[in-house]
């Protein structure tokens, strides 16, 4: 996907919100990666692998959103910004935020899945 324009429910950031979203992506991996190598390494009980889902899930969501050229914020706000960081503009068409809405709903359930996943991967580990 290489769109360059607003469209509801399929783009509403540019390259710029788009880097943001992949280094948080990347960073939430990353700390999902060593917490579960420090889950192993100091035998961390269950309980405390729960947590897990909190980098796993922000990871998956910087990525999708990077990947998706979509931000769940923006939606939620009824805002997009192809433009420079911090130029938002408003979406004011009611259909077109719900696309918007619908669109940000279906990152956040997939990084959530992505977080249960994670979540049952360190509680299986030794």
């Amino acid at each position: 996907m290489s769109t360059t324009s607003y469209t509801p429910g399929v783009c509403n950031i540019g390259p710029a919100e788009r880097r943001q979203r992949l280094t948080i992506g990347w960073i939430g991996a990353g700390l999902t990666v060593v917490a579960l190598a420090a889950f192993v390494i100091f035998g961390v009980p269950d309980p405390w692998r729960l947590l897990v889902a909190v980098p796993a899930g922000l990871g998956a969501n910087g990525i999708l959103q990077y990947r998706m050229h979509f931000c769940v914020g923006f939606a939620m706000l009824g805002l997009y910004n192809l433009g420079a960081l911090g130029s938002q503009e408003s979406v004011i068409d009611k259909e077109m935020r719900r696309a918007d809405q619908r669109k940000g709903l279906q990152i956040i359930g997939l990084s959530a899945l992505v977080a249960a996943a994670t979540v049952v991967i360190a509680v299986l580990l030794p």
